[in-house]
Order: C-alpha cells, then sequence, then structure tokens
C-alpha cells in the first residue's frame, strides 16, 4: 500500500461503497476523512500484514525530511507533488515554505476526495505560491504542460513520486512516465520517490498477500517491485546518499526500524 493513488484514466467519481487507497491510507495516520468501508479493509489488511502502519508513519516522515534537506541543503524552490493524497500536518507546501517562503509548489492528483480537501492544500506563504492540478499520472505531458503556469521549468524543480508509481502495474510504462516528466525540467532537478516492496529483507514478503486482497476488495490496483525494478527509474539521474534504502532509514537515525517501503532522492545531472 501507498499514498499517492491514481486510477487508470480520467477524473475519477467519488465512490464510497468501496474502500480507496486514498481514504484507507488516511485511515491508518489516523486521519477522519474515511468511511466505514475504508475502515473496514484498512483493518483487514493491517491485521494481515501489521507493518502498514508503520509504513505510512515513514514514507510521510521520509517526505518531511527529504524537502527539508531540498530547501535547506540544496536550495529547491520548486516543488511538483504528484500524488498529493488528503492533506494532512506538515504538507509539502508547508515544510518548503517555512524554510524559504517564496517557494513554489503544484499538487498533482485526481482522486475526487482530494479535490474536495484541495482548498485546505491551496494555501500559501504571501512571497510563494501554491497550486492545485487535477491530473492523472499516466499524462505527464499534461502534468508538464499545466504545472509550468505556476513554476519556472527553466530553474530547478524537485518532482516528488511519493507511492504513485506502484499503481502503474506495467514497469516500462512507469519508467517512461519517470523518464518523460524528469525530462521537461532542468539540471540541478530532484526526483523524490517511494514505493512498496516484495524483498524479503526488507520485510516486504507480508505484501504479498495484502496486496492480492487489496486488490480483490479495494482501488485502484497496487503493485510492488523489488530494490532492482525500483532502482530503474532512477536512470540518468545521481542518487543522493545514501540511495535507494527503506525510506524509514533515508538521513534517519541508524536505529530507525525497516519498512517495506524503499525511498531515494536523486538529481539530475
Amino acid at each position: 500500500m501507498s499514498e499517492g493513488h491514481f486510477p487508470a484514466t480520467g477524473t475519477a467519481r467519488l465512490d464510497t461503497s468501496v474502500a480507496h487507497n486514498a481514504r484507507v491510507w488516511n485511515h491508518w495516520l489516523g486521519g477522519k476523512d474515511n468511511y466505514e468501508v475504508d475502515q473496514r479493509v484498512g483493518e483487514r489488511i493491517a491485521g494481515m500484514f501489521p507493518v502498514i502502519r508503520a509504513v505510512a508513519r515513514a514514507d510521510r516522515d521520509f517526505l518531511g525530511r527529504a524537502v527539508r534537506f531540498l530547501a535547506a541543503e540544496r536550495g529547491i524552490r520548486q516543488f511538483l507533488d504528484i500524488g498529493t493524497g488528503l492533506p494532512t500536518a506538515d504538507n509539502t507546501h508547508e515544510i518548503a515554505q517555512r524554510i524559504a517562503p517564496e517557494s513554489r509548489i503544484v499538487y498533482v492528483d485526481n482522486d475526487p476526495i482530494v479535490l474536495v480537501h484541495a482548498r485546505s492544500l491551496l494555501t500559501s506563504s504571501p512571497e510563494g505560491v501554491t497550486d492545485y492540478l487535477d491530473a492523472d499520472v499516466r499524462d505527464p505531458d499534461v502534468i508538464v504542460r499545466d504545472a509550468a503556469r505556476t513554476l519556472d521549468l527553466d530553474r530547478p524543480v524537485a518532482v516528488m513520486m511519493l507511492g504513485i508509481l506502484n499503481f502503474v502495474p506495467d514497469t516500462g510504462e512507469a519508467r517512461d512516465i519517470v523518464r518523460r516528466i524528469m525530462a521537461a525540467v532542468p539540471s540541478g532537478s530532484h526526483l523524490v520517490l517511494t514505493h512498496p516492496t516484495y524483498d524479503a529483507e526488507a520485510g516486504g514478503a507480508g505484501n504479498v498477500a495484502a496486496m492480492e486482497f487489496w486488490n480483490t476488495h479495494a482501488t485502484p490496483p497496487i503493485t510492488a517491485r523489488s530494490h532492482t525494478e525500483i532502482a530503474g527509474f532512477l536512470d540518468g539521474l545521481e542518487p543522493v546518499e545514501p540511495g535507494l534504502v527503506p525510506c524509514s532509514r533515508w538521513r534517519a537515525a541508524a536505529e530507525a526500524a525497516v519498512v517495506p517501503q524503499y525511498g531515494a532522492v536523486a538529481v539530475k545531472p
């Protein structure tokens, strides 16, 4: 499971009869923007795969560390956050603008419940800008075109793709999406990525049954990938130390528990 969420094509319609990843993820994080069906499926999966709540927290904490690193240490002032999810505390724009109030952030999602909450995302420091696009990850050219209304694509951009490529089952298509988006941003831009794994050494063996249950009882379908497959998304980029690791361990305390969710930050040379 993971935070980003895009149906196959077009803007989704709100369906409260079937559990949806945006709302189940919100439930795991302790949020209130979910329904009984989401809670029921979320609890069933948590019973099968108890680490899932730790994965949700680790993914969110990784976002905070990555944005702080990019804003404070790499001087990034533009963020394209694809697969925004439901707003919680410390969204991308809040972290970035706390460090650099002039930061410009574009959120991208097409989940209907996220659209309902878009107004709470569309807050900004007076010096900066926050915008929201209703678009599908499978339409990278549309995302780039519309993001250019707010972001200066001649200046470095942090492309945030946390828990979104796992909703693109074809690995070749997922790699092409990353390639096309990163081709549209200049040298010095960064890719920030998280992705669930089946790798046993990361504790991912339990993801097999959990995702099978999810794909039968909830939407949208999800897949996990190996470390090698996920590393392929970074082709042509230079990973920032410590590279592609469990997201809970990326620039975190050495004693942080391993979770079956890889994370990385990589720069475009």
